[in-house]
């Protein structure tokens, strides 16, 4: 009988038990996932739920049939993108570099920085608004908090301990699984408008399409999944590039391969949850336009309950801590790589300025443009669509670079892997040249 008693005095306490509950979660398998997770996670950031609840509030169940479509092709651009950062040793911004004229890396990436820096200013806009919902502190108050700790944390802890807290952000797309908990779901209306969905084909409903597709494929999880594949070599003892490690190439690989897809279904998903429970909720009230992060939220509230419109806002704010970094980084990895400077969040700030400034400015200079009057909402929305213009030329050269001998070795992309991309830039170019069609 003494011994549970015994076994209970072993046990941690204090700055021991503290300790002990750090290792264990370190332990713990999230803590060993790969850089798919947080990319999938990072692409439902405040811009693509933004997105998600317009297509839902707009046209109800009928914009849910994008997820399936969206899936393989998400997963195979990303998984190219792993790959060829993997392979290669370096980020996609250095790759296009080596093989295209200087003109098309450059205006890929002045392209990406104006796009990042938009996405960031309204992301932490919506951001600062939820947070004053859900807490009564001032909007611009916590916006700044917000900024100051997203900054903090990428200048000055290191990669390997930053990462860690990302993988753990990345159980907040749960929030949006948990609101349809609280909501009554059609399923069978759900799946039938799934594969069959009824609305009018015209500008408006284009333009939505285009910014579902445009979130949900973005420009920079492209940049940002092939560095911190780089990130992740470099700080594994004896890892490199595969063209010089041929024998880490299988199961390198198949990681990447397993990785990718389960951290894009993830994502996937939990897109698809976020459209049906605006779906199921604010379209069915009659709240066809969403104007402000604030309105999706609280919109729930008497229609879903306090605990939804809770779950809701929260998601928002986490998911919110994970895209704001990622958006930086494959800024500051871009140019930095084009720029020749070193580069890396692993870095200290006195070995990569460069790189820090540009995520530092970035940054700064959203937090300057979240003050003018813009409508977050539609900043958002729109920055999505714009999203989804820019990654149909981007992703054709990504195509191309996969599958470059000279670039890739023997490890250039499958042919499945290639026709997903080709399939995915042309649905991307013909959901971008249907915006101009009249209303």
């Amino acid at each position: 009988m003494p011994q549970p008693a015994l076994e209970e005095s072993k046990r941690p306490t204090g700055a021991g038990a503290l300790a002990h509950i750090w290792a264990r979660l370190k332990e713990h398998p999230l803590a060993h996932v790969g850089p798919g997770l947080i990319t999938g996670v990072a692409d439902d950031d405040p811009s693509g739920i933004a997105t998600y609840s317009q297509a839902g509030a707009q046209f109800g169940l009928n914009m849910l049939w994008t997820m399936p479509l969206a899936f393989p092709l998400m997963a195979a651009i990303q998984s190219i993108c792993a790959r060829i950062g993997r392979v290669t040793g370096k980020g996609l911004a250095a790759n296009i570099k080596d093989a295209f004229p200087p003109v098309v890396v450059r205006g890929v990436v002045l392209l990406l920085l104006m796009a990042n820096t938009l996405n960031i200013a309204a992301d932490v806009a919506a951001m600062g608004e939820v947070s004053e919902l859900v807490t009564g502190v001032d909007r611009h108050i916590m916006t700044v908090v917000f900024v100051a700790v997203t900054l903090g944390l990428q200048i000055l802890v290191p990669y390997h301990r930053y990462v860690w807290f990302l993988k753990w952000l990345t159980l907040s797309l749960l929030a949006y699984a948990a609101v349809l908990f609280t909501v009554h779901v059609p399923w069978r209306e759900v799946a039938l408008r799934t594969v069959w969905p009824r609305f009018k084909i015209d500008a408006s409903a284009a333009a939505v399409v285009t910014g579902v597709f445009g979130t949900t494929i973005s420009p920079y999880l492209f940049f940002w999944q092939a560095s911190e594949e780089v990130e992740d070599m470099h700080r594994r003892k004896g890892a490199a590039a595969l063209t010089r490690t041929p024998r880490d190439a299988g199961p390198e690989l198949r990681r990447i391969k397993w990785d990718t897809w389960s951290g894009m279904l993830y994502s996937d998903i939990s897109a698809f949850f976020i459209i049906l429970a605006t779906g199921v909720t604010l379209y069915l009230a009659g709240i066809r336009d969403i104007h402000t992060a604030a309105q999706a939220a609280s919109a729930l509230k008497p229609l879903a309950g306090p605990f939804a419109y809770a779950l809701f806002a929260l998601g928002i704010l986490g998911v919110g801590l994970i895209g704001v970094p990622v958006l930086a980084g494959s800024g500051g990895y871009a140019l930095a790589e084009v720029m020749g400077w070193k580069e890396g969040l692993e870095r200290k700030v006195k070995d990569a300025r460069g790189f820090y400034g540009i995520i530092a400015v970035s940054v700064l200079a959203a937090l300057v443009i979240q003050y003018s009057p813009i409508d977050p909402m539609k900043a958002l929305f729109w920055s999505a669509v714009i999203n989804g213009v820019v990654a149909v030329p981007l992703m054709a050269v990504i195509i191309l670079l996969a599958s470059k001998t000279s670039i890739m070795g023997p490890y250039t992309a499958s042919t499945p892997l290639i026709v997903l991309g080709w399939i995915a830039t042309a649905v991307m170019a013909v959901a971008a040249l249907a915006m101009l069609i009249p209303g």
